[in-house]
C-alpha cells in the first residue's frame, strides 16, 4: 500500500461539513498529485456510487469509493474530521473518512491491497490509533501497516469504534487478508464450544455450527471485504465456523464444494447478484444487503441458525441479469417486495417485446398491413419476393410475442422464489394465453406461482429428499396447483376483466384519450426508467402484444414512447442553449443524451435528475404530459414497442407525432432553464467552485460510474 497513500494524501484537520465537500477536498489532493485527471468527472463517479448506497459505517467511518476512468492509479486519501460528517450511517456522523479511487482497469494486486484496508477498518485498535495519530506521517505508517496499532487501546474508545464488528480482531488480521491475492476468504474460525452446548451443529454432533457466506457490493472494493471481516469476527465470538467467499473486484475463488456441502447454513450479504448461486441450494439461507453484514453480523448468524433449527431450506438458483435486488434489508415491506417481483418479470419481458414488436413492424412496413393474412412461410416462401420476407419477419415477430405473457409470469415467480418458480410460472403464463386472460392473467399466474413455491419451500422435509426438491418435487407439485387454479378457479374472472379493459381502451376517444395520454406521459417521466415508468411501458406493450392490436392500443404505445423520449432530449437541448447553468460533466452527458433520447432511452436523463431532482423531474413530467396528450389528440399510432426516431416511418401521422415530441421537449427545456436560472447562488460560491462556478451546479452525481 506504500505507493497508494502518502502524507500529501492525508488531512488530519478536514474542515468539510458535507460528504460532497469532504470528497472534493480529498479528491483535490489526488488531482494535485496527478492521480485524478478530471476532478469533476471523478467526483461525479463518486457521487453516483454514493447514490447507489450510502458509504457510512457504524463506528464513525465513511468510506466513499468508486472505480473511474479519471483515475490513473489506485489511490487512497484519508481525512479526519473533528465535528464529523454525515455519510448515512445509522449511528451518526463519521470522523474517519477514506476516499478510495481505483482505475477502471485496476489490477487484482492493487484491489486486493485495498480490500486489506477495508478489513483493517473492522479492527477497533486500528481505528483508535488513527484517531490519536499526531501527524500525517504517523497516519500513513498505520494505514500502510508499517506501524502496528497500539496493543493496549483505550477500552472506552475501542468500544465506540468497534461498531458491530463483534470482538476486535488482532492487528495481524489485515496482514492475513492482504496475503490472499485471490480475493476469497477461507478464514474458518476454530470454535471451542463445549460438547452439548448451543454452539453445536445440528443434531448435537459436538462440532460447531458451520456457515458459508458470500459478500459482494457494486464496486467490489470496500464493503465486500468489510462485510467478510465483520462476519468472521462475529463468528469467532459466537463459536461458529464461518468461511466467506468475497466476490470483489479482485475476482473470487469459489468455495470448496466440500466446504459448502458440510455447511449448516448460508449467508448472502450482497448488493449485486451472487455468482453461481445454485451451488448453495437446499440449505437454510439468510439473504440480505452487504451493509447488514457490516452492521449486524451477529443477528444474521442468529437468523441462519434459527432457520436451520426449524429445518427451513432455500432452493436457490443462478442469479442472472435481473433488476430484482435480493439484497434488501430485513423487514422490507410487502409493497417494496411486490414492486421488485413485478419488475423482474417486466425486465425479462422487455427484450421479447422489443424484438417481436420491431420484427412485426418491419413486416408491416415491407408488406403492408395485410401481411398478417399471409400463409405460413413454411408452405410458401419465394426468395426474390419482398412479400415473402415481410411475412417471414412478421411471423418470427409473432412467435417472439407469444412468449410475452409466459416470460412475464415465469420471471415474476423467479423473482419471488428463484429458479424453482420458473416451471409453474411459465406453465401458468401459458395457461393465461390459452384461456385469453392475457396480461392480467400473466401477472396473476406469476404471483400465484411464486407464492405456491415459497409455501412449499417452508415445509420441513427429510435431509435425504432435499436434493430432489428443487428439480422434481417443487416443479411437479407447484405446476399442478397453479394449473388447477388458473384453469378452474380464477381463469375465467381474469379473462373477463381483461376483455373489459380491452373494450374500454377500444372506446377511448376525445378528452378521455387525451387525459390518458397525459397520465401516461407523467408516469414515463416520473422516475425515468424506474418502476412507475415500467408500469406505463408494460401497460402499453401489453396492448400491442397481439396479432391484431386495436387502434387505441397502438395510440397508447405511440404516446408512451413519445413521452419517454422527452427528458433526455430536453436535457441535451438545455445544456446546448444554456450551457453555463450546467457543469462540465453535465454538458458532457448532454451530448450523449441526444442519442439516448432519440433512441427512446429515458435513462439518459438520470444523471441530471440525480444531481437536481427538484427541478429536473417536475420539468420532465410537464413535458411528458404535454407530449402524451398531443400524441393521443393527433391520433398517432405505433405498432413497434421501441426504436425512437428510427421507427418514425412506421408511425401513423408521423409529422404530427414529431410535433408532439418537439412540443414536450421545448416545455421541459424551458422549465429547466427557468428553474435553474432562479436558483440563488450560495454565499461564497465563487470562492468554492472552480472558476467561480455555482457549487450547486457542480454537484457530483451527474455521471454514472464506469464500473459498479
Amino acid at each position: 500500500m506504500s505507493d497508494m497513500i502518502t502524507a500529501d494524501l492525508v488531512d488530519l484537520d478536514l474542515s468539510a461539513d458535507t460528504k460532497e465537500a469532504a470528497a472534493r477536498a480529498l479528491a483535490g489532493r489526488m488531482a494535485a498529485l496527478g492521480r485524478v485527471t478530471d476532478l469533476e468527472g471523478f467526483l461525479a463517479d463518486v457521487a453516483a456510487r454514493e447514490a447507489q448506497m450510502p458509504t457510512g459505517l457504524d463506528g464513525g467511518i465513511g468510506i466513499p469509493h468508486c472505480r473511474s476512468e479519471h483515475v490513473t492509479e489506485p489511490t487512497l486519501a484519508f481525512g479526519r474530521s473533528a465535528d464529523g460528517i454525515d455519510f448515512g450511517a445509522a449511528d451518526g456522523p463519521a470522523d474517519l473518512i477514506f476516499l478510495i479511487a481505483a482505475p477502471a482497469g485496476a489490477d487484482d494486486a492493487h484491489l486486493t491491497i485495498l480490500s486489506s484496508l477495508a478489513r483493517q477498518l473492522m479492527n477497533a485498535e486500528f481505528t483508535t490509533a488513527l484517531r490519536s495519530a499526531g501527524d500525517a506521517t504517523a497516519a500513513v505508517a498505520l494505514i500502510r501497516g508499517e506501524e502496528p496499532a497500539p496493543a493496549e487501546a483505550d477500552t472506552e474508545s475501542a468500544g465506540d469504534t468497534a461498531g458491530t464488528a463483534g470482538t476486535a480482531s488482532t492487528a495481524g488480521t489485515a496482514d492475513t487478508a492482504s496475503a490472499d491475492d485471490s480475493g476469497a476468504v477461507s478464514a474458518a474460525a476454530s470454535a471451542e464450544a463445549a460438547p452439548g452446548s448451543t454452539d453445536e451443529g445440528p443434531g448435537g454432533s459436538g462440532r460447531p455450527f458451520r456457515i458459508v457466506a458470500v459478500t459482494s457490493c457494486p464496486t467490489g472494493i470496500a464493503h465486500t471485504y468489510m462485510a467478510a471481516e465483520s462476519l468472521e469476527n462475529a463468528g469467532r465470538e459466537a463459536g461458529v465456523e464461518i468461511v466467506v467467499e468475497t466476490q470483489g473486484s479482485a475476482g473470487f475463488s469459489r468455495l470448496d464444494p466440500a466446504v459448502i456441502a458440510a455447511a449448516d447454513g448460508v449467508i448472502f450479504a450482497h448488493d449485486v447478484p451472487v455468482r453461481d448461486k445454485d451451488r448453495f441450494a437446499g440449505k437454510p439461507t439468510v439473504d440480505t444487503g452487504v451493509k447488514a453484514a457490516v452492521n449486524r453480523p451477529g443477528e444474521l448468524i442468529g437468523e441462519v441458525r434459527a432457520k436451520a433449527a426449524r429445518g427451513e431450506v432455500t432452493a436457490t438458483g443462478p442469479a442472472g441479469a435481473t433488476p430484482v435486488e435480493r439484497g434488501g434489508e430485513s423487514g422490507e415491506g410487502y409493497g417494496t417486495k411486490l414492486r421488485k417481483w413485478l419488475m423482474s418479470g417486466v425486465s425479462y419481458m422487455v427484450p421479447f417485446v422489443a424484438a417481436g414488436g420491431l420484427l412485426i413492424a418491419l413486416g408491416f412496413a415491407i408488406g403492408g398491413y395485410e401481411i398478417n393474412e399471409a400463409p405460413s412461410v413454411m408452405d410458401h416462401f419465394v426468395w426474390s419476393q419482398a412479400d415473402s420476407w415481410a411475412a417471414l419477419l412478421f411471423q418470427i415477430g409473432g412467435v417472439a410475442f407469444a412468449f410475452l405473457v409466459p416470460v412475464l409470469a415465469g420471471y415474476i415467480a423467479y423473482g419471488m422464489a428463484d429458479r424453482p418458480g420458473l416451471v409453474p410460472g411459465f406453465v401458468g403464463g401459458s395457461i393465461a394465453l390459452t384461456i385469453n386472460a392475457g396480461f392480467l392473467g400473466g401477472l396473476a399466474a406469476g404471483l400465484i406461482s411464486g407464492a405456491v413455491v415459497m409455501a412449499i419451500q417452508r415445509i420441513r422435509v427429510p435431509a435425504a429428499l432435499r436434493g430432489i426438491m428443487p428439480v422434481v418435487v417443487i416443479p411437479l407439485v407447484s405446476a399442478t396447483i397453479v394449473g388447477f387454479l388458473m384453469f378452474v378457479v380464477i381463469g375465467k374472472p381474469i379473462a373477463s376483466a381483461q376483455k373489459a379493459m380491452t373494450d374500454w381502451l377500444g372506446d377511448l376517444s376525445g378528452a378521455n384519450a387525451v387525459l390518458l395520454g397525459a397520465l401516461l406521459g407523467l408516469m414515463m417521466c416520473f422516475d425515468l426508467g424506474g418502476p412507475v415508468n415500467k408500469v406505463a411501458y408494460a401497460f402499453a406493450t401489453a396492448g400491442i402484444a397481439v396479432s391484431d392490436p386495436s387502434d387505441s392500443a397502438m395510440k397508447i404505445m405511440a404516446a408512451v414512447m413519445a413521452a419517454g423520449m422527452v427528458p433526455p432530449l430536453a436535457m441535451a437541448l438545455a445544456t446546448t442553449v444554456r450551457s453555463r447553468l450546467f457543469n462540465a460533466a453535465e454538458r458532457e452527458n448532454g451530448k450523449a443524451a441526444w442519442v439516448l433520447g432519440a433512441s427512446f432511452i429515458s435513462e439518459g436523463a438520470i444523471p441530471f435528475a440525480a444531481a437536481d431532482p427538484l427541478r429536473v423531474i417536475p420539468a420532465s413530467m410537464a413535458g411528458g404530459a404535454v407530449t402524451g396528450a398531443l400524441s393521443m389528440a393527433f391520433g398517432a399510432t405505433l405498432r413497434a414497442p421501441h426504436g425512437g426516431i428510427f421507427v418514425v416511418p412506421l408511425i401513423g401521422n408521423p409529422l404530427l407525432y414529431l410535433v408532439a415530441i418537439a412540443a414536450g421537449v421545448c416545455v421541459t427545456t424551458a422549465l429547466v432553464i427557468i428553474l435553474k436560472g432562479l436558483r440563488k447562488q450560495a454565499p461564497g460560491a465563487a470562492a468554492q467552485g472552480p472558476g467561480g462556478a455555482d457549487p450547486s451546479a457542480a454537484t457530483p452525481g451527474t455521471r454514472q460510474p464506469v464500473a459498479a
